[in-house]
């Protein structure tokens, strides 16, 4: 049963990919890297991440597809007004096409696919299996990047502020 689930999610992913890039209307490529997303996050949950499925779900298919949904809305898309590409310019894209599918064949051809690596635990994605390592082990690194992060956030809102208002009081 398992074997199925990963087959159907990954050809839905893989179709949701190449729609994303073929699809002709900017808003139904959203819409396909959101299933592409949340077919990821699928992949997340049979291989017991459940943490992270969830994560990947906020981060990706909340934050940056709103950032990608505005940005869209702000572009001007007239189909009238794009430049045309020069017959110059779409053989070299063409050209570094095939290199990149040459250097990609090249570098796939040497792997070794024969034995997958063997997992200690199964149980390695649990939301407390994750607590415990990162609060015993990367005690000291979770801190100081707390630190950096409360340090930036109080520096955008310096920057952030009036000059003259900071001055006046």
């Amino acid at each position: 049963m398992e074997k199925i689930i990963f087959y159907s999610l990954s050809t839905l992913a893989v179709f949701s990919a190449l729609m994303v890039v073929l699809s002709k209307k900017p808003i139904h490529s959203l819409l396909y890297l959101l299933l592409c997303f949340f077919t990821i996050a699928g992949h997340y949950v049979l291989l017991n991440a459940q943490f992270l499925a969830v994560v990947h779900i906020i981060v990706y298919a909340g934050a940056i597809m709103v950032l990608f949904l505005f940005s869209l809305m702000l572009l001007n898309l007239n189909i009238k007004e794009e430049l045309q590409k020069t017959v110059w310019m779409r053989i070299i894209a063409v050209i570094s096409g095939g290199l990149l599918l040459v250097a990609l064949v090249g570098v796939l051809k040497g792997l070794d696919t024969s034995a997958g690596p063997m997992l200690a635990s199964t149980q390695i994605g649990l939301m407390k299996n994750i607590g415990n390592v990162l609060f015993n082990e990367y005690m000291l690194p979770f801190e100081v990047a707390s630190i950096l992060f409360l340090t930036a956030m109080v520096g955008a809102v310096m920057l952030g502020k009036d000059e003259e208002k900071v001055v006046k009081k």
